[in-house]
């Protein structure tokens, strides 16, 4: 096995070389940015990318996001951005942000709130990527939460190597490989929320996968995150062809053709009415198959019903032969 800083190097070099190609034929070198929490993964995401960037021909930069959920995190993300200032990263952002009340939960606020800010970040440098630090096994992770919500091969298909200017180029190395590829001067940061049993996802790392790997042998996290990619390749056919099936069976003046849609295979109609779902209002996370199948009843076993009420205060009713979506107020 090759040594893990020349591991995750590799997989940054890929990345480099694949926006370069992409990248327009003029004399402004590209800029990619790390979004680092100061966290064992992102740290050496960041010191990967110092190394790389500069036979690559790219400018590299750093953004650190400081939810301010723990005591004390205004200065560790000052700490965190003049590390990757030292390691040569320009530009360097250091952005606060206040996590307020709301629904999705306090992980799904931050996640919302942080990816707010990366996205704002891109758009003032021009970045053509931002390199995010999830690990294989974090891949496993998040299977096994879309396993549990029921919420079909699109969640099952875990997180993406690529979706838009985001890039998780370690996606497919285990953690503890990744975390052995920190330099040695520093001191990677842990998130008390990681081992904080009041979260799911915490949970599941610490005492979920444990069990599995304990009862069905190692390499339970690879499984998984492999089920996942396969899962994922194949939801993407699918999405594309419900997107062009939507578009013909949506009526003018809104709403979807209900003949049309009975007419279709499930695996085809419950994703029209999932994407027609979620344009409505409807958060994508709270968005089960239960749903779906409550909304399908309207179409293939239509007995009256009144309508159905979707996370997002959505209704969705059925008159004459077309299912609307609509504010549930």
């Amino acid at each position: 096995m090759a040594e893990p800083r020349l591991e995750v190097r590799r997989a940054v070099r890929a990345v480099l070389a694949e926006v370069g190609s992409a990248a327009p034929n003029h004399q402004t070198a590209p800029v990619v940015l790390v979004a680092c929490s100061g966290g064992a993964d992102s740290l050496a995401l960041a010191a990967a990318l110092a190394a790389e960037a500069p036979r690559a021909g790219v400018v590299a930069g750093g953004v650190v996001v400081d939810h301010g959920l723990q005591a004390g995190s205004a200065g560790r993300a000052r700490t965190v951005g003049a590390v990757l200032a030292r390691w040569g990263l320009d530009p360097v952002e250091v952005i606060h942000v206040r996590v307020g009340p709301g629904p999705g939960g306090p992980e799904g606020r931050a996640r919302g709130a942080r990816y707010a800010v990366l996205d704002a970040a891109a758009e003032r440098h021009q970045a053509m990527g931002v390199l995010l630090g999830h690990t294989m096994d974090d891949q496993a992770e998040t299977v096994l939460l879309g396993l549990a919500r029921g919420a079909g091969a699109r969640s099952l298909g875990g997180m993406a190597p690529r979706h838009g200017r985001y890039r998780r180029p370690l996606l497919r190395m285990a953690r503890e490989v990744v975390r052995a590829a920190i330099p040695d001067e520093v001191d990677p940061w842990e998130d008390p929320h990681n081992a904080d049993p009041a979260f799911t996802r915490s949970r599941v790392r610490h005492q979920v996968l444990p069990i599995l790997e304990k009862e069905l042998g190692p390499g339970v996290a690879a499984a998984l995150a492999r089920t996942g990619e396969l899962l994922r390749a194949d939801a993407d056919v699918l999405d594309e062809l419900a997107h062009q099936v939507r578009i013909d069976v949506t009526r003018p003046g809104g709403g979807l053709d209900v003949g049309e849609l009975a007419g279709l295979p499930r695996a085809v109609r419950w994703r029209v009415l999932r994407a027609a779902a979620i344009d409505a209002g409807c958060p994508p996370t709270d968005l089960t198959a239960a749903h779906i199948e409550a909304v399908d009843a309207l179409v293939t076993a239509w007995r009256g019903q009144k309508g159905i009420d979707l996370p997002g205060a959505i209704r969705i009713r059925r008159r004459t032969s077309r299912l609307v979506f609509e504010p549930s107020g």
